[in-house]
């Protein structure tokens, strides 16, 4: 039901929300757990980590767009015709994506197209390229996406491995399907800009131009600053993450005052954080919650022996996953793989009767890195399968028939040929 979400116009914050308090509901009444209320608290915990770190990048992200700095970004975005500026906006929603999330990046790079062209069709295959680019650009960076947000702060995965790893493979991913796409459309010339956005942060950055890139660079700079505050301190990163927040709203009241901007804008963090996605959180909170339920009950266990009893190779393994997260909710799925898979220590791999299958389980192990790609990329295979690709679907009201008979091979290409990068990486890197 999550999944159609689209066809149901419920909000899939509903259904989780309902699956979490029926899971733990179910498992009190059948699993005479006497410590169920504990686990309950640890889970919540686990989960309130991500949440809190997804509020504050969420809020800093909106505060960005309120004041115009994505604005600047557009205005400087040029090219000859419409091929090249495909693969301008690729590259820039592939790298964007990488600091800011990928649905973010592609509500910010799909809005845009509206003042960049007028047919419809070529929109539609503009928006489905900057999907893809978004989605792969979020596989490789520790704050791109929330599956690498999820692994990096559980210390699956960490920031420079994931880089080193998989920006290679998340860079072949995209350029194999952005340059059959471009041969899609004709190599005209571009169109001049449609300047009829009346937003409050574009007509900002009209007029106080220097305080847009201002903040757009404070922004970027304050979630950039979280994974080296991890690996200086040791935190986790939801505190990194505050305290760039922090940082932010002490900034912005400042400019406030000095630009008497109250009466043109709300540009304070206390008035901009009404404004976040709070049905993203709580979906958020609601099948992270879920998945701990399933998990305190054994069910993923018990799925994890039977996947490695059954196919016994983490290449088969994570493609089955990708796939599935163009079904269902990539979430859901590495959240069951961090429940089903421990990160292998020394001890469980000299017990192991398989040690070289278990050291791919190792933190920046192989299994991890292919999660990441393949959770995120594979969202791709689908409209449905990514937050980016169903904000595209709803600004562009990109039909789902149309995304499967173009779109998707296009997509599946790019997805094996960034798992056989990966391969290659492993083979003669020993990544």
């Amino acid at each position: 039901m999550i999944a159609s979400e689209h066809v149901l116009h419920i909000n899939k914050a509903v259904f989780a929300l309902i699956m979490c308090g029926l899971l733990w509901a179910v498992y009190a009444v059948n699993g005479h757990d006497p410590n169920i209320s504990a686990d309950m608290v640890e889970a919540l915990g686990d989960t309130c980590e991500i949440v809190v770190f997804l509020i504050g990048a969420m809020t800093i992200v909106e505060l960005i767009d309120r004041y115009g700095g994505f604005h600047i970004i557009v205005e400087n975005l040029h090219a000859s015709n419409k091929r090249k500026l495909m693969w301008v906006l690729a590259f820039v929603a592939f790298f964007l994506s990488s600091v800011l999330d990928n649905m973010t990046t592609t509500i910010i790079m799909v809005m845009m197209l509206r003042r960049l062209l007028s047919d419809q069709k070529e929109r539609w295959i503009f928006a489905c390229v900057i999907v893809l680019a978004a989605n792969a650009g979020g596989a490789w960076s520790p704050i791109g996406d929330i599956t690498t947000i999820m692994l990096w702060m559980k210390n699956y995965v960490s920031s420079v491995d994931l880089i080193v790893n998989l920006l290679l493979p998340s860079i072949v991913s995209v350029i194999v399907p952005v340059f059959i796409a471009s041969h899609m459309i004709p190599a005209t010339a571009v169109e001049p800009l449609n300047d009829h956005d009346t937003r409050v942060g574009y007509q900002l950055s009209e007029h106080h131009k220097g305080l847009s890139i201002f903040i757009l660079i404070c922004g970027v700079a304050g979630l950039l600053f979280v994974p080296v505050f991890k690996a200086t301190t040791h935190l986790a990163p939801y505190m990194g993450i505050l305290l760039s927040l922090g940082v932010l709203w002490l900034i912005t009241e400042i400019l406030v005052r000095y630009y008497k901007l109250d009466g043109k804008m709300e540009g304070r963090v206390s008035q901009v954080v009404k404004n976040i996605d709070m049905s993203t959180i709580l979906f958020f909170l609601g099948i992270l919650m879920a998945v701990a339920a399933l998990s305190q009950a054994g069910i993923l266990g018990s799925l994890a022996v039977w996947l490695n009893e059954t196919f016994h190779d983490v290449y088969i393994i994570n493609m089955i996953i990708g796939m599935l997260s163009s079904i269902v909710d990539n979430v859901p799925l590495v959240a069951a793989c961090m429940n089903m898979y421990p990160v292998a220590t020394d001890a469980m791999i000299a017990a192991s009767v398989d040690p070289a299958y278990t050291m791919m389980f190792i933190e920046d192990g192989l299994f991890w890195h292919l999660l990441t790609f393949c959770a995120g990329v594979g969202g791709s295979l689908l409209i449905i399968g990514s937050a980016a690709g169903v904000v595209a679907m709803g600004i562009e009201k990109i039909q789902f028939m149309w995304y499967v008979k173009r779109i998707t091979w296009l997509a599946f290409v790019g997805y094996l040929c960034g798992i056989a990068m990966i391969w290659l990486e492993s083979l003669f890197l020993n990544f």
